[in-house]
This record gives C-alpha cells, sequence and structure tokens, in this order.
C-alpha cells in the first residue's frame, strides 16, 4: 500500500520530522511518500494560515489521486482541509488530529491535546465538537510556535512537558494527545516520562490508513462527498497563489 504523507506548510525540515514518524508506524510492505507543500505559509497557526495553505494542498492531492495513491494523510493537527481533499480524492483522506482522537477515545475516557498557539486552539475545539469528542476532550495551547519545535536548544520541549503535568492534575487527563505534526517525534519519550498514553496523530493516521486499505474501503461520493468539477482559482486570490 502507498500512502501519501502530505505536509501542508512549506517548511522541508517539519516534512522530514513527519515522515520518519509515518516510516515508524508503518507496516512491513507498505511506502511512504511524505511530500511538502508547494505553496501556502511556513506554518499553520490559525484560520488565516489554513486557507492559504489550501491550494497546495488540494493540487498535492490531485497529483496523489494520479499516482495511484492508497490514500492520503494531511499532516496538520487542524485536519486542513479534510473535508475538500475528500470531495476530491477517491482513496480515502486521513486528518492526524481526527485519527489522534479516534485513538485516544480507545484507550482513554478523558484526553488533553496540547497544541502550539492560543491562535490554534478555536479551530481545534471545534473540530472536537464536530467529531464528537466534546465530553471527553480538552484543548490547551503549550505557547510554542510551530517553527520553534524545529530550533535545537529552546524551550518548547519543556513548555510541552510543563503543559502536560497541567492537564494531568487539572483536566484530569488520562492520555494526552500532541496537538500539531512536529511534535511527532516527542511521543514515546513524554508517554515514558508521564505514565500515559501520549498520542502522534501521524502514526494514528498511517494505521488507521492500513485499516481501511486492508478493508478495501474507499471514500463515498454519495453525498457531501461527491466529486465536483474542478475549478480554476482567479482574481486576486490566483494572483496572490500565484496560480491562474
Amino acid at each position: 500500500m502507498q500512502i501519501r504523507v502530505i505536509n501542508p506548510n512549506t517548511t522541508a525540515a517539519m516534512t522530514a520530522g513527519i515522515e520518519r514518524a509515518a516510516r515508524d508506524a508503518a507496516s512491513p510492505g507498505t511506502i511512504i511518500e511524505a511530500v511538502t507543500s508547494s505553496t501556502g505559509p511556513v506554518s499553520i497557526e490559525g484560520y488565516y494560515d489554513e486557507a492559504m495553505s489550501l491550494p497546495g494542498l488540494l493540487q498535492a492531492i490531485a497529483t496523489g489521486e494520479a499516482a495511484g495513491a492508497g490514500a492520503h494523510i494531511i499532516a496538520c493537527f487542524d485536519d486542513t482541509g479534510l473535508d475538500a481533499a475528500r470531495q476530491c480524492a477517491v482513496a480515502p483522506v486521513i486528518g492526524i488530529g481526527q485519527a489522534a482522537m479516534i485513538a485516544a477515545s480507545l484507550v482513554a475516557a478523558r484526553f488533553t491535546i496540547v497544541t502550539t498557539l492560543a491562535r490554534s486552539v478555536p479551530a481545534l475545539e471545534f473540530n472536537v465538537l464536530k467529531y464528537g469528542f466534546e465530553r471527553q476532550a480538552r484543548v490547551r495551547a503549550s505557547n510554542v510556535a510551530v517553527l520553534d519545535l524545529e530550533t535545537p536548544g529552546g524551550d518548547a520541549h519543556g513548555r510541552i512537558d510543563a503543559e502536560i503535568v497541567r492537564a494531568k492534575a487539572e483536566d484530569r487527563a488520562e492520555a494526552i494527545i500532541l496537538g500539531c505534526a512536529g511534535m511527532a517525534q516527542l511521543a514515546a519519550d513524554l508517554s515514558r516520562r508521564h505514565g500515559l498514553p501520549v498520542i502522534d496523530g501521524v502514526g494514528a493516521a498511517v494505521k488507521l490508513s492500513e485499516m481501511l486499505g486492508t478493508l478495501g474501503l474507499r471514500t463515498s461520493k454519495i453525498g457531501a462527498f461527491e466529486t465536483g468539477a474542478p475549478k480554476l482559482l482567479t482574481g486576486p486570490l490566483a494572483q496572490l497563489m500565484g496560480r491562474s
């Protein structure tokens, strides 16, 4: 099975870390292809960044479909463009946010999502509600910018660690979800340190993709995800994105 893992931002160093996490989770015989969006913001932290990332993301989905990918993973915890991507693709499209919440719900009654900046919290709270986990989940910001996760010698890991301590005490969290693809490599160490499941959405999405492939399930094209005719960008947005 070939799984296409898409980083919807344009930071290649982050894609490399995402690829490592995906390969670590993949079964023998699963082919992981990690790609960086060709256009968009360097990080996705809030609604504006999400909107700016969509053209590059959807182009990457279309390219993967043409190449025969068995599944697509959107490696942004906001699940950026997930519904639009499912409308474009026949192969399953998995968002790492939804995948992580599904995994957490199977191993804990209550869980906390520890994300990056405070402006990312509203989008994640909306997704918690959309996916039906509002009675189980809380979202917290560690006040770590996405790109700080790529900076050696910074205090990003310490801030995430401290927020997990608070989540255990204040939320009575039984599991932690790392609310950013850039945190993927931290999950195993944090789980050992805190004595509870710490879930990385990239790995969870890989295993869900493999399950859907094994079962032969594809995206339904009846109703919400019925395929529509592709449309060209026009006007100011086309100029801004360098497309026509």
